[in-house]
């Protein structure tokens, strides 16, 4: 303490560094046709590394890392010999283990006809403010809920046992080519009683008591390969999604066209109609720029005739609008410029939180494609693998 009458000289004391989280890595979690693989990323997304296959042979359809603790990894799982599951990991998959209690559907009465879960299809995070909530979609088209990090699984009564599901999803076995799928399943980020689910085939729903009753939300869509005119339900959509930043903004990519959904309006926009004619709004996969709602990525397929399910021509592009759909540009500079026959799955094609956003898909052909500035170059950071059924960003601490 300085006394009054003398001069002191007070020494600033040394600025402590603060303290700085640790960096993160981007790591690509693969699920395929024949195993799970990891892709870690460099600090400046140029070199990955490729790590796995977990679960050689068993099939993949979904790989997700929990947001909420950023540890917890949930794969849904096809087993030759335990059928659909699903496996837990908290280890970045150093070890596993499948839930004690997987998705399946309640025992038939006495006299009915009963139904199994054929595979599980889709996992979804449940709400910010609700750890350890999970929700998975199955084959044929059913909703589950674990509320334990996966480890016990329960059907979601309001809709597996709803009066109409029957006809909603047009009967069993009725659906794609390679199974009915429960998909796309939303949540409110402001409510996580309000819900969205997608169902190929069944069309896109809504819940606005966290699953009790479920209501048709396909007005404005169209299902050409129905012979009603535009049913209240029965549409095909491949994936749909809303923004983060806009939730009552949502999107989807159909069996029939590329839509965008205004809430409070109930009817679907087709803004696939502003796609080259030559190239079509058919595909499979859609994804949404984190920071702007009007910034949107699409991989089209050839929809035509037998529904080929390749790109149009053998000429792989991304498409990107900045205005909500009213026009699209092609991406495809590093992409192969011919004979190039491969489409992008619904689970497929997703982004990055970074700026500017990463771009990357996994093909049917087994490659995972890159792009560092928002799809305007393109180049394969992964080949050989598997065809490949989802891709999802997880960050890691190093």
């Amino acid at each position: 303490m300085a006394t009054r009458g003398k001069s002191t000289t007070r020494l600033k004391p040394k600025r402590r560094a603060a303290p700085s989280s640790p960096p993160k890595q981007l790591v690509l979690l693969l699920g395929t046709r024949k195993g799970a693989f990891f892709l870690h990323g460099d600090a400046g997304r140029k070199q990955w590394r490729i790590e796995g296959p977990h679960f050689l042979g068993c099939v993949i359809h979904h790989l997700v890392l929990d947001p909420r603790d950023g540890r917890t990894l949930l794969m849904a799982s096809r087993t030759g010999h335990l059928g659909p599951t699903v496996f837990r990991s908290t280890d970045w998959g150093k070890t596993w283990k499948e839930a004690t209690t997987p998705p399946a559907f309640a025992k038939a009465h006495e006299g009915q006809e009963g139904e199994a879960v054929d595979h599980v299809f889709w996992l979804t995070p449940g709400h910010a403010s609700q750890p350890g909530v999970w929700y998975a979609g199955t084959s044929p088209q059913g909703l589950f809920r674990s509320d334990d990090g996966g480890v016990t699984w329960t059907g979601v009564k309001g809709f597996n046992e709803h009066a109409m599901r029957a006809k909603w999803i047009g009967g069993m076995g009725a659906g794609t080519p390679d199974g009915p799928k429960m998909h796309s399943i939303l949540i409110d980020p402001r409510d996580p009683n309000h819900m969205y689910i997608g169902m190929s085939g069944g069309g896109s729903f809504e819940s606005t008591d966290a699953g009790g009753d479920w209501k048709p939300m396909n007005k404005g869509v169209a299902a050409d390969f129905l012979p009603e005119k535009d049913p209240e339900y029965g549409h095909d959509p491949h994936q749909m999604q809303l923004h983060p930043l806009r939730p009552d903004r949502l999107y989807q990519q159909n069996h029939c066209g590329i839509y965008r959904l205004d809430r409070p309006s109930d009817t679907w926009e087709r803004i696939g109609r502003n796609m080259p004619k030559k190239v079509g709004d058919i595909g499979f996969a859609i994804c949404l720029h984190p920071r702007d709602p009007d910034t949107v990525w699409v991989f089209p397929m050839d929809g035509t005739t037998v529904w080929p399910r390749t790109s149009p021509d053998g000429k792989p592009s991304v498409y990107r609008t900045t205005n909500g759909g009213k026009t699209w540009k092609r991406q495809d500079k590093g992409l192969p410029a011919s004979q190039a026959w491969f489409t992008v799955k619904r689970q497929a094609f997703v982004l990055d939180q970074e700026d500017p956003v990463g771009l990357y898909f996994g093909t049917t052909s087994g490659e995972v494609w890159a792009s560092r500035d928002e799809g305007a170059s393109w180049r394969s950071i992964a080949a050989h693998l598997p065809h490949v059924y989802s891709v999802s960003v997880a960050e890691r601490g190093r």
